[in-house]
């Protein structure tokens, strides 16, 4: 059966994140004619909004810098983290393998720049050949003018990975946001020194209002991958959604679309590769495969993405796996907002601590994000009143940290806290813990006895409930000014204040299974011809999140070799 087509190019992406972008940039450079469809009006997905770290374990820039490291080690690593049965060792050792080449051919091809994070430590350091820094990059800053007109078509920053008050909007890298975010030693030169020189930048403020030219974290990693696209005059059209894929005998032809309310059909000489983030805003999806609780509302990836992906293959017989997996984060629910706000650093800074409906603890506060709401679910599932949990601190906490949007106290006081804010399904105070626990509806007596434990911990440095700040990922995000442990300080002076936190996600981590060679495999195992995919929309190559950019890393590899494979390209 033929079909009109309206477009015809050799390879269609859908999606235009971390892993889109590659692979549309190394399938052009092996030979096809590409084009990449984006399904909102800004550029960039849930990638744009990210940290931008890429977990790529022997890359470039760490071996620049002479690290201890091999293969060996990143596989016993991979292999010591993840789940049994969860993880397909073929996969692993092809990332393990390409991943750095892709890295290298970026490095040497394209704008696309990184470097090393050599005290970023992986999420697990003391399993074996974990390391405590070294195996993730941050994108080089770059200026977001170079983008020209695009550049207010790049989705910004999720506000949780920049400075925000009011309309000022400031980036900063991860490690300036390691400082930053924790309110740690030598934050307040740091921000004078970022601060002067945004607030100077006089230009910027008339053409794009509060907006920083300094573009860091996601927001440079696909400024840089998108200005590798537009030096190769590869297509990019926005507010293009792919409704349906068109195959005929099992092989994928082309894409059905939707642009500015017109349907075409775009024929796909080579093949699709699909990029199109997970299901995060698919309420239904949601209910059918994730863990319970589970909503929308809490999540804090990109709004669009509703699992186009998923939909979209429905009639290939295509094989799906860890469809109840995510990259969990707690988030915050802010009144008025319209998808959660990231907590990733608040919980680690000494100071606070989370409980349950009974007032007591059920994790440790400063282990990665993905494990602590992974504990969330296990306990909720025991029948631990602890979805949502809360986050417990004091008036000196208030003073000197900041805690989701909410500044410090000494940048913004409670006179000028949104009034609606005041609200127990986001954030209380009372002068008592007696008092607060009845305003937000946990057990008062429960809190006070966490309390008299934790006050006993930060004196003598040893949680002896959940050993937070044992290992080197607690202890990154501490403070070292804080003795004996700089994870640990006490709950001791009122008012007293509560911060509701959901188990929330920075995306789904279940889908399309692929091979090697980033094909779409259907349920026997095979490959569909012509269909291709990587990123979220795709089954986790890394469940347990065993580093810092452990879904960009997996995404720009898979979609650099299914460029490879529709090419046939040898780079």
């Amino acid at each position: 059966m033929s079909t009109n087509y309206d477009h015809e190019y050799d390879v269609i992406v859908v999606g235009s994140g971390n892993g889109a972008l590659t692979s549309a940039i190394c399938s052009h450079d092996g030979g096809a004619k590409v084009l990449v469809i984006e399904k909102s009006n800004q550029f960039g997905g849930t990638s744009a909004t990210s940290g931008g770290g890429v977990w790529i374990p022997n890359n470039r820039y760490a071996k620049a810098e002479n690290v201890d490291d091999s293969v060996e080690d990143a596989r016993n690593y991979i292999q010591s983290v993840s789940p049994e049965g969860k993880i397909n060792n073929d996969l692993i050792e092809t990332y393990i393998e390409q991943g750095p080449r892709m890295v290298d051919y970026l490095h040497e091809n394209s704008r696309v720049k990184y470097r090393n994070l050599p005290h970023y430590p992986d999420y697990f350091p003391d399993n074996p050949g974990g390391k405590e820094g070294n195996r993730s990059m941050e994108p080089e800053p770059i200026k977001g003018t170079e983008l020209g007109d695009d550049f207010k078509y790049l989705r910004g920053q999720h506000p949780q990975t920049a400075f925000t008050m009011g309309p000022i909007n400031m980036n900063f890298t991860q490690v300036e946001g390691q400082l930053l975010l924790g309110a740690l030693p030598g934050w307040k030169t740091l921000f004078a020194k970022l601060f002067t020189k945004y607030i100077l930048d006089i230009p910027m403020r008339f053409i794009h209002g509060w907006r920083d030219r300094r573009l860091t974290m996601g927001n440079a990693g696909i400024a840089r991958l998108l200005l590798s696209c537009k030096d190769r005059d590869i297509p990019i059209w926005r507010n293009t959604s792919m409704t349906d894929l068109i195959h005929e005998n099992g092989k994928v032809e082309g894409i059905i679309a939707l642009q500015n309310n017109e349907t075409i059909k775009i024929k796909a000489n080579k093949g699709v590769i699909l990029a199109s983030g997970g299901f995060e805003k698919n309420q239904t999806l949601r209910e059918k495969y994730l863990p319970k609780p589970t909503d929308t509302a809490w999540s804090a990836a990109n709004i669009h993405n509703t699992g186009d992906a998923i939909s979209a293959t429905k009639g290939l017989n295509v094989a799906l796996h860890q469809m109840d997996a995510g990259w969990w984060t707690t988030t915050m629910n802010i009144p008025g907002h319209e998808k959660g706000w990231l907590s990733i650093v608040d919980k680690s800074v000494p100071g606070n601590y989370t409980v349950n409906k009974n007032g007591h603890r059920f994790s440790n506060e400063s282990q990665n994000y993905v494990s602590f709401v992974t504990d969330m679910f296990d306990e909720y599932e025991k029948g631990n009143p602890c979805a949502p949990c809360y986050m417990i601190f004091d008036s000196n906490f208030r003073k000197n940290r900041p805690c989701g949007p909410l500044l410090q106290a000494s940048m913004q006081p409670d006179s000028r806290v949104p009034k609606e804010w005041w609200d127990p399904s986001f954030l209380s105070k009372a002068d008592t813990l007696e008092e607060l626990a009845e305003i937000v509806g946990i057990d008062a007596k429960g809190l006070l006895e966490t309390q008299v434990k934790v006050n006993e911990y930060s004196k003598t440095g040893k949680d002896l409930d959940f050993q937070r700040g044992d290992d080197a990922y607690d202890r990154y995000y501490g403070d070292p000014s804080v003795k004996p442990n700089p994870c640990l300080a006490p709950l001791s002076e009122g008012p007293f204040y509560c911060m509701v936190l959901y188990p929330g996600e920075m995306g789904t981590a279940g889908g399309l299974v692929i091979d090697t060679h980033a094909r779409v495999l259907d349920t026997f195992n095979q490959p569909i011809k012509g269909l291709y995919a990587c990123g979220n929309c795709t089954t986790a190559l890394l469940p347990k999140y065993p580093g810092p950019g452990s879904t960009l890393g997996p995404a720009m590899t898979f979609g650099y070799l299914a460029a490879k494979d529709i090419t046939g390209a040898n780079f």
